[in-house]
């Protein structure tokens, strides 16, 4: 080995804890669409992984190492921090080589004495150049190097854009290093990976929890827990430890869930215990406020240092949520309610000065629904008033309804008389859910006013038919509307797109579905204002139905999926509409065989769905939720969440609830030929519709083709298979009426079936069915219709040949420690060591002697030793357990003890 000075010695001596890679933690989730295979990361020679303390991005770079190990390829690690001046960087990636490489020669001219006068981009040239002669590809890989002095920053940068063909940088940073490769990024050569695609999505959540727990949390838990921590890799892992420590997990997730708490309290302190007073006094006063900015920490401070203070913190302390290129950050949930309830404690005439201030600055910025729920809070009743009073009609716009109700509890009777435009707003909130009966009483008096213009009677027609609609009442609906069919809006209106979307439920009630997508194609996105994102996804909503409503799982879902993402992105996940994407996106999911999928969608969703959706989409979300529970063998669970429907429809009115959950019970039933509850559910079924005369035609003939089903179900639990056949075709007439391609596979199905059980050839009507179900991604459509059926298509070949059934599910990998094989240690495929170098380094990691190594690899025992020499060589060791230790740290050897 070349000789280096005593001073470079000791610099080397510094540097070598900074190039050995942390430890992979236990349990790591490798999340597919973060894996080193996949396109953003694969494609691009740079990678920046930047974001906040606290996302899990040390926990990122250990999984690409890993995964670039097992696929031959060095990995050269560097654990940047402030003394890495250009000259002691580069001495800093000449070691990350030596280590990561096993190539302990490698930049001995660079660490020469003699080299120190050389300028520092000279000596990166020849590190690079360096790197290019080696015969392997090399993933060099530098964390915190936001803690680099600009001189170091400067050689990084040169690295970045100048490294060969052999050579991929992943840098990992809390921020700032961005504009170092804004061109390379420009130019499609690095990627950008921030916080957003670090955070954990809600799917990843339940697979993290569950590798952890198992069946001990379910997906609802999780995706509270998801909800409570915004998917924060360090507030998960906190939360994941307290569930560790509790004798039930779930029940962990509760007391997080619930509220400020000892064990939040517990989980916040950790992060926080090291702050000044100072700082944690700053915290606890800029909690007041949701969103925060540095003027509007100016403003509540009232010190001119708070833009600089709420900068450091949030480079220093992993508790804020930040947004790339943008001023604006908010504190993480869990933190925000902790410190939230210390803020209470806080002096009453303090608290409502700091909600003043808040208020002023808000309103400044045209945040006027913010600005006056801060007015409010520091006890200036008439302010907040006039402030709700220009903002909340526009809330409700924008699809804000639970805005507007909490305002509605704020706002005295009095106010309400005074300000019709407030009264205006609580309507329409109400109407948009369960309170119908109140939003008839508040349309009232609005109407009961002298001089009401022919526009606002209009809009008072719309509240109304839409407490209609969601009351389940589709003939009023349809009559409250009528009238104002052809009275359409100006084209510039917000209204336009309200009036298009009730044309469209209007066709779907009517049996048009076609004809609800034209309504809705009729009006130019982009032409009816501003803001109005939320009205255009009711449209798409209905699209979607109208797709889902056919059969279309395929169109639906191309409408519904990236109308979802955009609802929970602008609106938050637990929103009513949100919620509504989710349950016909999660039934979607079911029929194409994604339980995993559809039973993430539904996770904590059904009691949103419950208070404020449709009961088309309380419907889609209960079924399915029971027909998952079938499905994963718990029918325990099926039959409650049925029944659970069948309650909600008594609690809410709406008796064609209880219907669709009888005839869904009706249907498990029969597929265990259980006849006698099968007709008991029956009767139930009968009653309720013969009882029920306040309904128009339209309600009863959807009605109708649920009971008729239920009946075609009944006789085939019964075996009475004319019987069977003649309900079925009573049925398929209904939905032929309502143009309900779903129901009509089944039904085919289910005549195919009835008709090879009376003996007659029932193939051709199955063949038919099974083309049709997998034409429209129907795949459990014939499995749920009945199980023998089921049986009988998995026999039946089609002319393609192939099986019914679905596809296999994408399944997430979990990264374990490597277990220990039964044939003993095992080395990791390199291009570091050569094949027969890794042989021998696996017998000598079982303790074999010189002849037993040269015996088993069938060589000569001068042989052995010339191996040796070079693996001591090539992993700077000194001895034959030294070179397993060091093998052990590289990643070269895995399944020794």
């Amino acid at each position: 080995m070349a000789s280096t000075s005593p001073g470079a010695e000791r610099s080397t001596t510094e540097l070598v804890l900074k190039t050995i890679a942390p430890r992979m933690p236990l349990n790591l989730l490798a999340r597919p669409r973060l894996s080193a295979d996949d396109p953003d990361f694969r494609d691009r020679q740079i990678a920046l992984v930047q974001a906040p303390a606290g996302y899990g991005k040390t926990s990122l770079l250990a999984q690409w190492r890993r995964e670039h190990l097992a696929r031959g390829i060095a990995v050269a690690w560097l654990l940047a921090d402030e003394r890495d001046d250009a000259q002691r960087f580069l001495r800093g990636l000449v070691q990350a080589v030596r280590t990561g490489c096993a190539r302990p020669t490698f930049g001995h001219l660079l660490l020469d004495s003699a080299f120190a006068s050389v300028s520092e981009l000279d000596g990166a040239t020849g590190w690079l150049a360096e790197i290019a002669q080696l015969s392997l590809d090399v993933l060099l890989i530098v964390d915190e190097a936001e803690r680099l002095p600009a001189a170091g920053a400067e050689v990084l940068a040169y690295v970045l854009h100048n490294a060969p063909q052999n050579l991929r940088v992943v840098v990992a940073a809390r921020r700032g290093l961005e504009a170092s490769i804004a061109g390379l990024l420009a130019y499609g050569q690095g990627t950008l990976f921030g916080p957003e695609t670090l955070r954990f999505r809600l799917d990843e959540t339940i697979a993290l929890v569950g590798n952890r727990f198992g069946a001990r949390v379910d997906a609802d838990a999780c995706a509270r827990l998801f909800e409570v921590t915004d998917g924060w890799p360090l507030g998960l892992q906190l939360a994941l430890a307290a569930m560790a420590h509790a004798a039930d997990p779930r029940k962990a997730v509760e007391t997080m869930v619930s509220g400020p708490g000892s064990l939040r309290d517990h989980l916040v302190g950790a992060l926080i215990a090291n702050l000044s007073k100072q700082d944690e006094a700053f915290l606890i006063r800029i909690s007041a406020v949701d969103m925060l900015h540095p003027a509007l920490c100016h403003t509540l401070t009232g010190d001119a240092d708070a833009p600089r203070q709420l900068d450091r913190l949030v480079r220093e302390t992993p508790v804020f949520i930040t947004a790339e290129d943008s001023a604006w950050c908010r504190l993480h949930t869990l933190v925000r309610d902790v410190l939230r309830a210390r803020f209470a404690r806080l002096p009453v005439a303090e608290q409502e000065a700091l909600h003043g201030r808040a208020s002023v600055w808000l309103a400044g910025q045209g945040m006027i629904e913010e600005a006056a729920r801060h007015a409010h809070a520091a006890g200036q009743r008439q302010t907040a008033y006039e402030l709700a009073e220009r903002s909340l009609h526009d809330a409700v716009i924008q699809g804000q309804l639970s805005v507007v109700l909490d305002w509605l509890d704020l706002l005295p009777e009095s106010e309400l008389e005074q300000r019709p435009r407030l009264r205006l707003a609580a309507a329409w909130a109400l109407a948009l859910g369960q309170r119908h009966e109140e939003a008839r009483s508040q349309v009232e008096r609005i109407l009961a006013s002298e001089n009401v213009r022919t526009e606002l009677r209009y809009e008072c027609a719309l509240i109304l038919s839409a407490a209609a609609y969601f009351a389940d009442e589709p003939d009023r609906f349809v009559a409250l509307f009528e009238p104002w069919v052809e009275s359409a809006p100006a084209g510039d209106s917000w209204l336009t797109q309200v009036h298009a979307n009730r044309l469209a439920a209007r066709a779907m009630l009517l049996g048009e579905p076609a004809q609800a997508r034209r309504c809705q194609r009729r009006v130019a996105r982009g032409d009816v204002g501003e803001g109005l994102g939320h009205l255009e996804r009711w449209g798409d909503h209905i699209i979607g139905l109208s797709y889902l409503w056919e059969g279309q799982m395929r169109l639906a879902e191309e409408v519904l999926k990236p109308a979802l993402a955009s609802a929970e992105a602008g609106l938050g996940r637990r929103h009513p509409l949100s919620c509504m994407f989710a349950a016909a996106c999660a039934a979607i999911a079911y029929e194409d065989d994604r339980v995993a999928e559809s039973t993430a969608l539904l996770a904590n969703r059904l009691d949103i769905l419950e208070r404020s959706a449709t009961p088309e989409t309380v419907m889609l979300g209960y079924r399915t939720a029971a027909r998952i529970a079938a499905v994963n063998g718990n029918e325990n669970r099926a039959l409650d969440l049925l029944e659970a429907m069948y309650a909600l429809g008594l609690s809410r009115g709406q008796p064609r609830l209880c219907v669709a959950s009888l005839a869904d019970q009706v249907r498990m039933h029969a597929g265990r030929y259980r006849a006698h509850t099968c007709e008991a559910l029956m009767r139930r079924i009968d009653e309720i519709v013969a009882r029920d005369a306040r309904h128009g035609p339209l309600w009863r003939q959807s009605v109708a083709l649920l009971q008729a089903l239920a009946k075609a179900d009944a006789a085939i639990a019964s075996r009475n298979w004319q019987l069977a056949l003649d309900a079925l075709a009573l049925a398929d007439g209904q939905a032929d009426a309502m143009k309900m391609g779903r129901y009509r596979i089944e039904i085919l199905a289910l005549r195919a079936f009835a008709q090879h059980e009376m003996g007659a050839d029932g193939t051709a009507l199955l063949l038919e069915a099974k083309n049709l179900a997998q034409t429209f991604n129907l795949t459990r459509t014939l499995v749920d219709a009945h199980p023998a059926l089921a049986d009988w298509a998995r026999r039946v070949k089609d002319e393609a040949g192939t099986e019914h059934g679905g596809r296999p599910l994408a399944a997430f990998q979990i990264v374990r420690p490597p277990a220990r094989e039964t044939n003993g240690p095992r080395a990791v495929p390199s291009l570091v060591l050569t094949p027969k170098e890794r042989e021998i380094l696996e017998l000598l990691a079982r303790n074999l002697s010189n002849k037993e190594i040269a015996l088993a690899a069938m060589i000569g025992e001068g042989t052995v030793k010339w191996h040796l020499k070079n693996l001591f060589g090539k992993l700077d060791a000194s001895s034959r357990k030294h070179a397993v230790r060091r093998a052990l740290v590289l990643g070269l050897l895995e399944g020794t003890q």
